[in-house]
């Protein structure tokens, strides 16, 4: 017996009820969007964490060739440097980055955009968690106003509220964090100290700690640490405990002021979103430099299914420095999860077929054409069985797919102008005349 096919684990194919589920949630991304309008490239842009993520892709014909191996136990990581000079995409932002620097003189800054593809992560897979997957990015360049971040909150506003998903949207502050690290006496772990409290609801405080100290963080410094993980508060009251710690500390003082200024505006906006400032929000990517995001399902046990935050050296990276970017990402898959778990799809999806015509024959078909593409043009998707198989198999099909309505037509049909619909959901059928065919549909 000839083996079943298969894919690779962490990616899936999509059966076309699943497909039409992810064009929803694309269509409400983009429709927001619209209102707000090489693995050189990869590496070293995310930290050790994050490249340790990165799938690489084995250089064309010989790619040992050259690579000595001097009789000593291979490194991967070195080995994979040698070998491997191409990689598939980890997220959309650093080869945005590189885009702008490589267009700089044919976009007008600020730069607005929007992007929706798959990325690719060698993770291990599990709830929410695949490693190809598609992120809906957008992202506002060329500029450092926090009215951008105040923007994008908008749209995470807007796309969950129109998603009618419950969430919370969480916010801190890079330069917070490294205030934090100066605070304890630790300004040099400020990444080790980030990559390991962004697992905090993963792994619990215990293991976190754990982590710390094993990065070298002296109990006292760890110690120090604590009270302001588990802070408590409003964000304004938050903001004034960590203004009376930070009293001295540059980058901590910055952050802070950034804090105050996107929170003024996010309270001006009437947003109908739950908003809050969370101390112990990372984002385990180095490449953020101010605020950050990410935002959680309330009724669903999930990761974050957006996040993003403000980036001022991405582009820096491919020789153009000094253009801040700022910008959020919405995770599809996660999202398609949260709403199958909840039951939120819509019904009715316009992409689904609303009415189908079954096929008695030739003569009839000829006689259904006509009305078929009437429908169509009205904007309805219609559309008839393509053979005349008996009308059980076709009724069957109608079922399967969820069409509401059949059309039906044979020869007492034909002679008298009329047409036999059927309300499947309701189980009820009447003749109708033909020409009031699409007047009853649109009904």
């Amino acid at each position: 017996m000839a083996q079943k096919p298969s894919i690779p684990k962490g990616t899936r194919d999509f059966l076309p009820d699943v497909m039409m589920r992810r064009n929803y949630i694309f269509d409400t991304i983009k429709t927001v969007f619209k209102r707000f309008e090489n693995l050189s490239t990869l590496m070293g842009k995310y930290g050790d964490e994050g490249d340790k993520l990165l799938f690489r892709i084995l250089n064309s014909g010989d790619f040992m060739s050259g690579v000595e191996q001097n009789g000593e136990p291979l490194d991967s990581q070195k080995l994979s440097s040698k070998i491997c000079e191409k990689g598939l995409r980890y997220d959309l932002t650093v080869p945005f980055a590189r885009f702008v620097v490589q267009y700089r003189d044919q976009i007008a800054f600020p730069f607005k955009r929007y992007q929706m593809q798959p990325v690719w992560r060698a993770d291990r897979p599990q709830k929410g968690r695949y490693r190809e997957f598609y992120q809906c990015d957008v992202d506002i360049i060329g500029s450092d106003s926090l009215l951008n971040e105040a923007e994008l909150v908008q749209i995470v506003d807007e796309v969950f509220n129109n998603l009618k998903i419950n969430v919370v949207l969480k916010i801190n502050n890079r330069k917070v964090l490294a205030g934090i690290a100066e605070y304890i006496g630790k300004p040099d772990a400020l990444v080790d100290i980030t990559v390991a409290i962004d697992k905090l609801d993963k792994i619990g405080i215990d293991a976190v700690n754990a982590e710390l100290a094993e990065k070298g963080l002296d109990n006292e410094a760890i110690a120090k640490l604590q009270p302001i993980l588990f802070m408590q508060g409003t964000a304004r009251e938050k903001m004034a405990q960590l203004k009376s710690l930070m009293s001295g500390i540059e980058i901590g003082t910055k952050g802070i002021e950034e804090l105050e200024t996107l929170f003024n505006y996010l309270d001006a906006m009437g947003l109908r979103i739950e908003y809050e400032l969370d101390l112990t929000l990372a984002r385990g990517l180095n490449y953020y430099t101010g605020a950050i995001f990410e935002v959680k399902a309330k009724d669903v046990a999930m990761g974050s299914i957006s996040g993003g935050g403000r980036y001022d050296n991405l582009t820096g990276i491919f020789g153009l420095p000094n253009v801040s970017g700022v910008g959020i990402s919405f995770g599809a898959d996660r999202i398609y999860d949260v709403l199958n778990e909840l039951n939120l799809f819509p019904e009715k999806n316009a992409e689904n077929t609303e009415v189908i015509f079954l096929n008695f024959g030739k003569n009839e078909e000829i006689y259904c054409l006509p009305y078929l593409q009437q429908l169509r043009r009205q904007g309805i998707n219609a559309e008839i069985y393509p053979d005349a198989s008996k009308i059980q198999k076709q009724m069957k099909y109608a079922d399967q797919r969820n069409i509401p309505v059949v059309v039906m037509a044979g020869e007492t049909e034909i002679n008298d102008k009329t047409f036999t619909v059927k309300w499947m959901k309701e189980g009820r059928q009447e003749s109708v005349k033909a020409a009031n065919l699409l007047e009853i549909i649109k009904k």
